[in-house]
């Protein structure tokens, strides 16, 4: 059987440190995480001109998590929190996430990946939980990120439920901002008890889900149930 191709978004960094000119980066777990399963993992850099392509190619979307924000004009607020934008890899994350929406492709959005959902959906984000939450955990957790930091409660009658077989599973976490508004076709899956959301699923996709956390580490049973079950999901287009 032929193995699905799942493209995964690139980083992009200004020169220095690995190149004296503008280069991509991502880490290898995110690629190494899809190919344990079944899948191929297909890097993809940010091109407009060939989205068609890229399309005609991958078989599922992860939209990766990274050191920075999303521009909070592209949801319709002024910056207030927000650190590090990165405009262009923003506007490729958006096309291809709602390219791949109107195609009904598996989309898995990671961390920032799961914001990046939540616009092309149509929503908003909270731009600093501490800003806004005073009570709120530790989100960017003080220690490795190959480890749990808090729990996350899954609600039942969820596709996340059904793939993780749990109500309440421990995840790493690495993000200051988090989902206000939802987007249009969401449902909120998952939430920590300070109640900031953690996961989210499209109503009327076949396989649309976006965490806070950063599954590609493959640190629980739920981690390695929820990449599974998305390559699995892939094979099927």
């Amino acid at each position: 059987m032929k193995k699905p191709v799942i493209g995964i978004t690139l980083d992009n960094e200004d020169p220095g440190y690995y190149s004296k000119f503008p280069w991509y980066a991502i880490r290898k777990n995110y690629l190494h995480s899809i190919e344990k399963f079944g899948g191929i993992p297909f890097p993809l850099f940010h091109s407009f001109p060939s989205s068609n392509n890229i399309i005609s190619i991958i078989d599922g979307l992860i939209i990766t998590g990274g050191n920075f924000d999303i521009n909070p004009q592209f949801y319709g607020k002024k910056k207030k929190g927000s650190r590090i934008l990165k405009n262009e890899r923003t506007d490729f994350e958006i096309k291809i996430c709602k390219m791949c929406l109107k195609t009904n492709k598996p989309i898995l959005g990671i961390c920032g990946g799961e914001q990046l959902l939540n616009i092309a959906c149509g929503g908003t984000l909270i731009q600093d939980i501490k800003e806004q939450k005073a009570d709120a955990l530790e989100h960017e957790q003080l220690n490795p990120r190959d480890q749990t930091s808090h729990s996350v409660e899954i609600s039942i009658n969820t596709l996340l439920y059904n793939i993780v077989k749990s109500s309440e599973i421990k995840v790493n976490s690495a993000h200051h901002q988090a989902i206000d508004k939802l987007g249009k076709g969401l449902v909120v899956s998952g939430l920590s008890n300070d109640g900031i959301i953690e996961s989210i699923e499209h109503e009327t996709q076949d396989w649309c889900i976006g965490v806070q956390w950063h599954p590609e580490f493959l640190i629980t049973p739920a981690d390695n149930f929820l990449m599974e079950n998305f390559v699995q999901s892939a094979c099927k287009k």
